[in-house]
């Protein structure tokens, strides 16, 4: 197990690794060289110790800061040279002449090995006098006996919400009666102790909403209590607080009561009382666990709300019976606006129009957070009502959440959630940082960057990709970012930084000299030392993106967005690991001509249209794990890439598929690559010995000319069903040209515990369900082309097991006029998009069917449904799980009553269910409407929503 770089430790962790890699039999090293290695790695052990205890101090002193970023800062200096030393013992050659040439080439070899080590011992010798200063000084200043200082006392941030006037509060009526109709609704089983979870991230206003709701149901229960657990917990105190709000005469009593005294007469009093608790700010389940041990079960209508800005725990807390999880939302742009302007003027009418643009641009950053909303407020309200002055706090929103005291209560609250976190996680949130405000920031790209850099630890036989996502989906749960595109099976594709969470981690970042930004004028660039990871955000072809002076020798990370002819050099960036460059308008081939340079990077991203090639040193990254050119205009690969021998993810843009890439047996990916009449037929046969992919994209461009079809399908197939019975869990075949995959039909067997996505994105169609399809128990998700569909195809559908996509195109169903969608099957799907035109009248859900199933698209005929007897029944009404519904109706020779006729079934149906419910109507016509038979009317698309 490779130990990660964290963002308090510096690279300390990996460093310690690696030095015990240094001195194992695999280097040949001075024995002098070993010597001082061991003496550095004790050194930097007992170093390392102290640092993991100094980074759970929440505000060390002055003196430990200091020496602390001195140890970080040398950890990375070490790492870096042990990084050159490992590469300059273990490069060898390709090449291997023979005879004199190769006595000679040993010879030199030799020597210059020995050169490398006497270079390596002096370079050791020089860290191991850097250590053992940094050594000495912790002890001249007497690091070990400083005592962190103790924050100030303040008062609790949280305390004001329960004081606030109900005539201030904007936007709290309807989650505080959603609220209360949960808690008071009638229920099948209504006697039981139901319990309630309010979840958000800090500054929502989750205390105030509970708080509210605590008022407005005062007098409908026999007891009520409102507690605060906070991050550490005092359970006696806790207990103690609950007893106290029914008899003040207990409170004197209970002082020397454990926790099993003071729960078990909490039970006792409570017995018999129907009663309404609010447990607020709950970090942990294992608080949860104790405190839920004073409210007994006595089926009296019980009810409990729980707040918590953790996702897992808020769900952990709610009742068995009736859990519900109420996600509390940023205020929309209205609230907002009433919110901001009441505070400042006392009503949004009372904004001057030269401060509304400004203001405007205030509350975007503050992104609808009620705590941001005000405190930025309240500061405005304090200064002079010009644009200037305003402009000025704007820019420094940032700066003031670090420095202002009236923002002190802010940053502790957001800090909070900060601080909750385990170091790893703090490490891949502030890493967040090089990202622009507003940016929407890809799942997979973000892993695979924390991979590169050395974030993510694995154990035992655990996957870094999977690890690496646990880390991002563990940062949602704990509301710390905010999930973008949430996918079937409920993961977010991508995910967003709250503005205000975002000036947090920068300022953090830029305190542990973790990442530092240039371009963006929202942040001061604040430089302390040398750069380690540098993210350049330009606007203007003229911008300097970075100073003149900066030292760039050190940078393991560089990210660009926007647009500059003022590229920096590759070549002063040779210690760099992950090179991200989205410069879509100037960045072009012959900046990428010093690639070769780059002998440490692991992750390469392009993301410009002037890129059209790519030179063939790329062969010489013989660490480069990922390589995403998805977004440039590459004709070809260069034959060298298939040198790549940790190759673990090659995305690109239907390029060629290149001989030679059976010799990247690292990947686990390799999207999205064409395979047409010029692609190496035995490169065909090398894809099945990629053993361990487990993403395949194909853009199959063969056209149907009967031999070449045959040779390439049958190589195809040959290679699909080696990689099937191994380790391919996902294969997308897409297709612009008429090409036929009649081939699959029958003649490929995926293993059925391995293959979870099929994706058929192509213009070709099966007439039929394949065979081998009926076996895959673990398929999740299918897109599929199927021509003619019927109810035989929707049992076969339907019994596969884990199912929870399902995309069906066809031309046409059979029988003609409706296909039942029956109760057996489809246990599991959650969306279903249904594609056909000749549809009749469309598809019939029976009760209990698809009882999973969130979003349904699926389209309705209306042509003739006036002749049908009595209303259209599509039995939309039985699917109870229903979130999101958009029926589109095909008007083509149908006239307008009947369109009508058609819509006023679907709403009557969709009324049936939940109040919550999204629905979208649209009108798809290839020619015309006609009313009554007598006018056409051109309606081409219409969309109503509820």
């Amino acid at each position: 197990m490779e130990a990660v770089v964290c963002a308090s430790h510096g690279a300390m962790g990996s460093l310690l690794w690696k030095l015990g890699a240094l001195l194992s039999d695999e280097y040949t090293l001075l024995t002098r060289v070993k010597a001082d290695i061991m003496f550095l790695k004790d050194e930097l052990e007992s170093m390392h110790a102290f640092l993991k205890k100094m980074s759970e101090v929440e505000d060390p002193d002055e003196q430990s800061k200091r020496w602390m970023k001195e140890v970080r800062e040398l950890s990375y200096d070490i790492e870096d040279s042990v990084d050159n030393f490992m590469f300059s013992l273990g490069f060898e050659s390709n090449s291997k002449p023979r005879g004199f040439k190769r006595f000679v080439g040993r010879c030199l070899s030799l020597f210059a090995d020995a050169k490398t080590r006497h270079r390596i011992a002096k370079k050791i010798q020089c860290l191991k006098g850097h250590v053992i200063e940094a050594s000495n000084r912790r002890g001249r200043y007497k690091v070990d006996d400083a005592v962190p200082r103790l924050s100030r006392i303040s008062i609790d941030p949280r305390l004001p919400a329960f004081y606030t006037e109900t005539t201030r509060l904007v936007g709290i009526d309807g989650p505080r009666d959603k609220l209360i109709k949960l808690l008071t609704e009638e229920h099948g089983t209504m006697a039981q102790l139901n319990v309630i979870s309010i979840v958000g991230f800090g500054g929502l206003g989750k205390t105030t909403l509970a708080n509210e709701v605590y008022r407005k149901l005062e007098g409908q229960f026999d007891y009520r209590a409102f507690v605060s657990v906070s991050q550490k917990p005092d359970m006696k105190k806790i207990l103690r607080n609950i007893l106290c709000q029914y008899s003040c005469r207990e409170c004197g009593s209970n002082e020397a009561w454990d926790e099993q005294q003071l729960i078990n007469t909490i039970r006792q009093f409570l017995k018999d009382k129907r009663y309404f608790i609010v447990i607020d700010d709950i970090w942990s389940t294992s608080a949860w666990r104790t405190i839920r041990c004073a409210f007994p079960e006595n089926n009296c209508s019980s009810r409990i709300l729980t707040t918590t800005r953790i996702i897992t725990v808020a769900k952990y807390c709610c009742s068995p019976h009736h859990d519900h999880v109420y996600e509390l939302k940023p205020l929309g742009a209205t609230h907002s606006k009433s919110l901001f302007f009441k505070r400042i003027f006392g009503s949004e009418n009372g904004c001057p129009l030269h401060l509304k643009e400004v203001s405007n641009e205030i509350l975007k950053k503050c992104g609808g957070l009620p705590l941001a909303i005000i405190t930025v407020s309240s500061l405005l309200a304090t200064k002079a009502r010009t644009k200037e002055e305003w402009e000025k706090i704007r820019k420094s929103i940032g700066s003031v959440l670090e420095k202002d005291t009236d923002m002190e209560e802010m940053k502790k609250i957001l800090s909070l959630s900060y601080n909750d976190l385990p170091y790893h996680l703090k490490t891949c949130l502030l890493y967040l940082s090089v990202f622009p405000e507003d940016y929407e920031i890809k799942r997979d790209r973000l892993v695979r960057r924390w991979i590169a850099e050395g974030f993510i630890t694995i154990e035992g036989g655990q996957d870094m990709e999977e690890t690496g996502e646990s880390y991002f989906n563990d940062l949602i749960n704990r509301s710390m970012i905010q999930p973008v595109e949430i996918q079937y099976d409920g993961r977010a594709d991508a995910c967003r930084v709250h503005d205000m969470i975002l000036d947090l981690i920068i300022s953090k970042s830029i305190e542990e000299n973790f990442v530092t930004l240039c371009g963006d004028q929202n942040h001061k660039l604040v430089q302390q030392g040398k750069v380690r990871r540098l993210s350049l955000n330009c606007h203007a072809r003229d911008d300097i993106m970075m100073p003149t002076n900066m030292i760039v020798s050190n940078v393991r990370s560089l990210t660009t967005f926007g647009y500059s002819e003022n590229m920096p050099c590759l070549s002063n960036f040779q210690l760099l690991r992950v090179l991200d460059l989205e410069n879509r308008v100037v960045l072009e081939y012959n900046y990428l001509k010093h690639i070769d340079k780059l002998s440490h990077l692991r992750y390469l991203r392009l993301n410009s249209r002037r890129i059209t090639a790519l030179p063939e040193q790329i062969g010489e990254l013989q660490n480069l794990q990922t390589l995403d050119l998805r977004w440039t205009r590459i004709q070809r690969l260069p034959g060298s890439v298939v040198l790549l021998q940790q190759l673990t993810c090659l995305l690109v843009n239907s390029l060629e598929l290149p001989e030679g890439i059976g010799n990247l047996q690292a990947l686990r990916e390799l999207s999205e690559v064409e395979i047409n009449c010029h692609t190496p037929v035995s490169s065909l046969l090398e894809l099945g010995n990629l053993t361990n992919l487990r993403i395949l994209g194909l853009n199959w461009c063969i056209i149907d000319t009967n031999y070449v079809t045959k040779i390439y399908a049958e190589n195809l197939v040959t290679s699909l069903c080696k990689l099937g019975m191994l380790n391919l869990r996902s294969i997308q075949i897409q297709s612009y040209h008429s090409c036929s995959l009649d081939f699959l039909q029958d003649s490929w067997f995926p293993a059925p515990r391995c293959l979870q996505k099929f994706d058929m994105s192509i213009n070709y169609y099966f007439p039929r369900i394949p065979n081998w399809m009926e076996s895959l128990e673990y398929l999740t998700y299918l897109d599929i082309y199927l021509t003619p569909v019927d109810e035989v195809s929707f049992r076969t559908l339907g019994d596969l097991p884990s199912l929870l996509f399902l995309w069906i195109s066809s031309g046409a169903v059979k029988p003609k006029d409706r296909v039942v969608i029956n109760s057996n099957g489809f246990c599991c799907l959650k969306e279903f998009y249904f594609t056909c035109w000749e549809i009749g009248t469309g598809l019939t859900f029976e009760p209990g069917a698809m009882p999973m199933l969130e979003k349904l698209r699926v389209p309705f005929n209306a042509h003739g449904v006036c002749c049908l007897h009595g209303v259209l029944d599509s039995g939309i009404q039985h699917l109870s799980s229903l979130k999101h519904l958009q029926v589109e109706i095909v008007c083509h020779s149908a006239r307008l009553k009947e369109v009508e006729a058609v819509e006023e079934a679907v709403k009557n149906a969709a009324s049936n269910l939940s109040d919550e419910l999204s629905l979208e109507v649209r009108r798809w016509d290839e020619e015309e409407i006609l009313r009554d038979g007598e006018h056409k009317v051109a309606e081409e698309f219409c969309t109503y929503k509820a």
